[in-house]
């Protein structure tokens, strides 16, 4: 018991410090319930989005609320526009909300997903998205106490 118990203390600084990569397979293009990665030379229009917080202490989106069609192609552009870091996570509510309780535990985790970015002050970035399955998804933000002021909103594809 001892020796399960000292294995598993030197296992948790590994996952604590490790890189959130792969989650949704192994190939850059597995489809997730929102969709999947796509060329940007496939992309039908740019979606310019920016991430800020105001004075009274409110972080959000801008715009608060997308819509897309069923099968297609958008260039994201993401833009950190505030002072703290931020991070764009496209998903479902309920896998953004587990990812969020992961952030919570290991807020230091790095990420390497397709269908998110995590931006310093000023800087820019992309995604481009194929929307393959209609229905009510999230955009957020998961970085600890970020969704909880509000850096969250709905996504969805008719």
């Amino acid at each position: 018991m001892i020796l399960s118990a000292a294995m598993l203390s030197l296992t948790v600084p590994v996952f604590a410090a490790g890189k959130h990569e792969g989650g949704h397979g192994d190939d850059d293009k597995t489809e997730m319930a929102i969709g999947m990665p796509a060329d940007a030379d496939k992309a039908s229009r740019t979606v310019e989005v920016s991430m800020l917080e105001t004075d009274d202490g409110e972080m959000l989106f801008e715009p608060q609320k997308l819509t897309f069609s069923e099968g297609e192609t958008v260039r994201f552009v993401i833009t950190n526009n505030g002072e703290q870091e931020h991070e764009f996570v496209l998903d479902t509510a309920e896998a953004n909300q587990e990812h969020k309780e992961l952030m919570a535990r290991f807020p230091e985790m790095e990420h390497d997903d397709p269908n998110a970015v995590r931006l310093q002050s000023g800087e820019e970035d992309e995604i481009v998205w194929t929307f393959a399955n209609e229905g009510e998804f999230e955009f957020a933000c998961l970085i600890p106490g970020h969704y909880e002021a509000g850096m969250h909103g709905p996504l969805v594809v008719n």
